[in-house]
């Protein structure tokens, strides 16, 4: 049999499929600012030349991290942390704040592309109130608007938004949308507040115009959460905790009963391991040596081409958009209110 030669991947032609900030660069991973009741905050301000190298554009991105959203403990603290950040947020991208308009991206058709239709429906809107003269002085002058989605309208949903912005005329927009991650650790657990905007439907490659201060004319704050993942992740993330498994579990590899299995049934992803190249090697041989990144993009170049890269959500994702879109809706009205003084 002829030498085996490792597989050469052009990554050039490929984007990381992935809106999050955090996913772009291996040292923000763990550079949290803040922690608080298993909530981590991570604050990043990008220059000229970090947003060239990561392909974002310059500005503020907060990223927070969060545990099970259906628990009525973490999802209460995780109201009060998101409402403190996008007060903060609002405060800083904006001294003209009077007038907001929000805007719900998405499908509402569609669960996992739903976030941004569903948190409107629970927004506190004022601006009726306003033209009546009955605005309780506590509240800005709030309206919303959910453009759909242009294969249902035939619009581009910048245009509709910039017709919604010539009527209203508000001072600043908060955008709210679902994401793509490039892990699956954060589905559903992690929240994107951004001063950038943002570019609707960019993390499963069917990217819209942007929607930006460059485009509207106005400051955008754009709120995220990752719903959904491609399959060439989970297939790479499962590679890699086999790898952790693997490293784990190795001294078990004659077990009688069943190999690599430890009899202890223990969490191995709790436990510090090192995993060598030798082990990745001997699991999976030559696609044990490629590294992270060319397995995701090797098995991409596998499963684009017969139409299985797929777009994945976990099977809890109709009562996970239910509290999701819960929390942001209630964060945004308190951070809202003027007597935050933001």
């Amino acid at each position: 049999m002829g030498e085996i030669m490792k597989h050469s991947v052009d990554l050039k032609k490929y984007n990381l499929r992935t809106d999050l900030i955090i996913d772009k660069d291996d040292n923000f991973k763990n550079d949290f600012s803040e922690e608080v009741e298993g909530i981590k905050v991570l604050n990043v301000e990008l220059n000229d030349s970090d947003a060239l190298k990561l392909n974002k554009k310059i500005g503020r991105y907060i990223t927070i991290e969060f545990s099970d959203v259906t628990d009525k403990d973490n999802r209460a603290n995780l109201e009060l942390t998101l409402t403190k950040h996008l007060k903060e947020i609002i405060s800083s991208t904006t001294k003209k704040n009077e007038n907001c308009l929000i805007i719900g991206l998405g499908n509402k058709e569609s669960t996992p592309d739903s976030l941004g239709p569903k948190v409107i429906e629970n927004i506190t809107i004022t601006r009726h109130l306003y033209l009546l003269n009955m605005l309780d002085p506590e509240y800005r002058i709030i309206s919303a608007f959910i453009p759909g989605v242009s294969g249902t309208t035939g619009i581009e949903t910048k245009d509709l938004i910039k017709n919604a912005i010539d009527s209203v005329k508000p001072d600043f927009i908060i955008v709210i949308d679902a994401l793509a991650s490039s892990s699956i650790d954060r589905v559903n657990k992690t929240i994107q507040i951004t001063n950038t905007g943002i570019s609707p439907g960019s993390g499963v490659g069917n990217s819209r115009k942007e929607l930006s201060f460059d485009t509207l004319g106005i400051p955008v704050i754009a709120l995220g959460i990752p719903t959904v993942v491609d399959l060439p992740t989970i297939v790479s993330d499962t590679i890699k905790y086999m790898h952790k498994n693997y490293a784990f579990n190795k001294e078990f590899i004659n077990n009688p009963i069943n190999k690599l299995v430890s009899p202890t049934k223990i969490n191995y992803l709790k436990n510090k391991i090192d995993i060598k190249d030798e082990d990745k090697s001997q699991l999976l041989g030559l696609v044990g040596t490629l590294s992270e990144y060319e397995i995701k993009e090797l098995i991409k170049e596998v499963l684009t081409p017969i139409g299985y890269n797929m777009m994945i959500t976990p099977k809890e994702i109709d009562f996970d958009i239910k509290c999701l879109s819960s929390v942001i809706s209630n964060s945004i009205n308190e951070a809202l209110k003027k007597t935050n003084n933001c």
